[in-house]
């Protein structure tokens, strides 16, 4: 569980701080008190120890400003509740019913076998072993059917993302990239984003259409969740921050530099 759920004192910090990052920088403090359910006194004495700390400044009693730590310490506690959410959702999979594709024909109240096709979930005849649940309707196959009583956990291999660099419009852009690196790496997934002009000219280059043009990151997270392989094409300087994300989000990934040498 995270910290700054097993902590009163964080999880108060936790919500003043979000208050004055959303109205920064002129908040009063009883506008905070009233938000988060406490005194003015209370709010007061967190916002003298926050900037003890560190994580904010304070210029009278209605001016406030998150500092650089103060914000990279909101943005981990963050993660770490998105992180958990996640964990809690998979849980509750055992008390809720969920949408599968039924492979066969399939009557309500049958046991099915759930498993991961090509990024869906799939309901099979049960064959004794591996994720079940219980059919809530009737389905035809290749009808979406309901499947309650979910047991057991419906094995799946994280896909990885595969991060293709490309020259910026400084280096040259899509003029100098090495068609061949580029070719060979698309070839090798199933589902292909581009960030930038420079890396959807790239794949223009190559007579190639990018699968994903906006909400790149957020479908590549995505698709390797789901068990399917993912290119990001984008430009050599947009890949740190890319990278980073993805191992924030715990996704595997490999970096290929396609620029021409």
């Amino acid at each position: 569980m995270p910290q700054v759920l097993r902590n009163k004192n964080l999880a108060t910090r936790f919500q003043i701080m979000v208050e004055i990052a959303a109205k920064q920088p002129y908040i009063q403090q009883k506008d905070i008190a009233q938000k988060i359910g406490v005194t003015s006194q209370a709010v007061s004495e967190y916002i003298n120890a926050l900037e003890k700390d560190g994580w904010l400044t304070a210029d009278g009693r209605s001016v406030y400003r998150l500092t650089k730590e103060g914000v990279n310490w909101l943005l981990k506690a963050l993660r770490e509740l998105q992180q958990y959410a996640n964990e809690t959702e998979r849980t509750l999979t055992k008390i809720m019913t969920w949408a599968a594709i039924a492979e066969t024909k399939i009557e309500k109240g049958q046991k099915v076998g759930l498993a991961m096709k090509e990024g869906l979930l799939v309901a099979t005849p049960y064959k004794g072993k591996g994720a079940h649940g219980i059919a809530t309707v009737n389905a035809a196959k290749g009808e979406d059917v309901g499947v309650s009583n979910i047991e057991d956990i419906v094995a799946l291999e994280i896909g990885k993302v595969t991060v293709i660099e490309v020259p910026d419009i400084q280096s040259g852009g899509s003029s100098k990239i090495n068609q061949t690196k580029l070719q060979t790496e698309v070839d090798k997934v199933e589902f292909v984003g581009v960030l930038g002009v420079e890396a959807l000219i790239s794949m223009r280059r190559l007579n190639l259409k990018p699968d994903y043009v906006y909400g790149v990151i957020h479908a590549a997270i995505e698709a390797a969740r789901s068990g399917l392989s993912f290119a990001i094409v984008c430009t050599a300087g947009e890949s740190p921050l890319l990278t980073q994300k993805l191992t924030e989000e715990n996704i595997n990934y490999k970096l290929v530099d396609a620029r021409k040498r």
